[in-house]
């Protein structure tokens, strides 16, 4: 069985097709009838998709968080319990921060989810993104999978727990926040600086992982324990210009192009780490047998170039290896009987998280060889820290709960090439990882994209998962996976 096209957890921010939306496409194993507590879920679930939270001027964090607070208030948590916060000069995007109160036995639990989602506009779906729809098996709408599921799951299940009257060893602090989505207040940051006392805890469990389907049969659980960095640089040249009936060698726009030609041509040296080592060890066991083999092969040494050849023939995989950049965004000139006195390119970078920012942009300025192109950004390097194992309890929870719930498939470590808050909250030594027990084909749920879409079993599934797995570790009386 094939291993390569099961990589949904790695590409969990980005969407991998045009349009998600099969004509005639069926997901399996919707359940025909709801237990209350599904049906409780559901409904949170739809309040949220139908609120708009993009960061435009529209959209509101603000409404979604005071709706969930309403909903804690209602079911009897205490007011001091149930905070909003957020930057006095961001009315839309306040954070909302519960805390469940346990025994004390413990530093807290971190449940983390966003509540912001990227923009979608109407024009582009057949039916309202802000409408939650149900249909053939799917959820359909903005949100549905990114972050909108995990964050409706971790709602419902705190109520659940209340109104069961469960106390954990420990308390559990539920943080939905804002602006995840590249915005330019993020609700994870301001509340590190800000409020660090209402989310400091011992983990975080995040979105980023996830399991993988292939044929519809769970293939592998993944843990997200590390991510890539994100970087965007400038690529700009300027020009005195002139008539373009005297064209000249030093055109802007041909230097540019003669940059960004470099820089695709360009690959990054192979660099693992120790998520992205035992992830190729522990694939090679259920690849294929070329790809298999090079796995083995890169992991026993990161410098064999045939191995990394045969590897880079997936995108994904060879996204996994090294660092990344690719030109993303493009301008230039001013009028077309003109000679273009400025080009512009984007080039976004995604940064294997033992390099720095600055190393690559000097990796960039001597790949280009050019004076004539200013290259800026990466003023300050990112420091996330060599990434670390997943917290033992966490991980034998989850090994547990995955077999129980989804048959004896392997539950690996993994490292996202795409961004989420975690990164943030290991930089203020919060270890955090992304598990879910929301499964899906790869690049089917279409996040970001048109028609964004989760399965509707894989949304109850993820429910029963984290309402177990956050018992387990929080202790004490796990229950039965309902």
């Amino acid at each position: 069985m094939s291993f390569r096209y099961s990589l949904f957890a790695l590409t969990l921010c980005v969407a991998t097709r045009v349009d998600a939306q099969l004509p005639g496409a069926k997901a399996p194993g919707a359940p025909t009838s709801l237990t209350s507590d599904q049906v409780a879920a559901r409904a949170i679930y739809k309040e949220l998709v139908e609120i708009n939270t993009v960061d435009d001027s529209i959209g509101s964090v603000t409404k979604a968080a005071q709706a969930m607070a309403a909903r804690f208030r209602a079911a009897g948590f205490p007011e001091a319990d149930v905070q909003l916060a957020g930057p006095a000069n961001a009315p839309t995007k306040q954070n909302l921060v519960v805390r469940y109160r346990g025994k004390g036995n413990g530093k807290p639990i971190l449940l983390l989810a966003h509540l912001d989602v990227v923009q979608a506009l109407r024009a582009d779906w057949p039916r309202d993104p802000f409408q939650l729809v149900e249909e053939d098996g799917w959820f359909f709408g903005r949100g549905v999978s990114d972050d909108k599921s995990m964050s409706a799951m971790f709602v419902a299940n705190l109520l659940r727990y209340k109104k069961e009257g469960w106390v954990p060893e420990r308390d559990l602090i539920l943080a939905l926040t804002a602006d995840e989505e590249g915005g330019s207040q993020n609700g994870v940051s301001w509340l590190i600086a800000n409020k660090r006392a209402l989310i400091d805890a011992e983990y975080a469990i995040n979105e980023g992982g996830g399991g993988t389907l292939l044929d519809d049969k769970p293939l592998f659980h993944s843990i997200q324990a590390a991510e890539k960095v994100y970087e965007d640089f400038t690529f700009t040249v300027r020009n005195t210009g002139g008539h373009s009936s005297v064209p000249r060698k030093d055109n802007a726009i041909y230097s540019l192009a003669s940059a960004l030609s470099k820089v695709q041509q360009f690959t990054f040296p192979v660099e693992l780490n120790d998520i992205t080592r035992p992830f190729f060890e522990q694939t090679a066991k259920v690849e294929m047998p070329s790809l298999a083999a090079a796995m083995r092969a890169i992991v026993a040494n990161p410098r064999d170039t045939a191995a990394a050849r045969v590897l880079s023939t997936d995108p994904r995989y060879a996204s996994m290896l090294r660092t990344t950049c690719v030109a993303t965004m493009l301008g230039g000139g001013h009028a077309p009987n003109a000679l273009p006195q400025t080009a512009t390119a984007n080039v976004n970078c995604r940064i294997a998280p033992t390099s720095k920012a600055s190393q690559v942009k000097a990796v960039l300025e001597r790949v280009v060889n050019d004076t004539a192109v200013v290259i800026t950004g990466a003023r300050a390097d990112r420091t996330d820290g060599a990434p670390g194992p997943v917290h033992p309890q966490l991980l034998r929870a989850t090994e547990q709960l995955t077999r129980r719930m989804f048959g004896d498939i392997p539950v690996i470590p993994t490292m996202s090439t795409g961004a989420t808050d975690g990164y943030r909250l290991r930089n203020a030594g919060i270890p955090t990882f992304g598990v879910s027990g929301i499964f899906s084909a790869p690049g089917e749920t279409n996040a970001h994209g048109r028609n964004e879409k989760l399965r509707v079993k894989s949304f109850y599934d993820g429910l029963a998962f984290l309402y177990e797995l956050v018992k387990q570790v929080a202790g004490p009386g796990a229950g039965p996976v309902s």
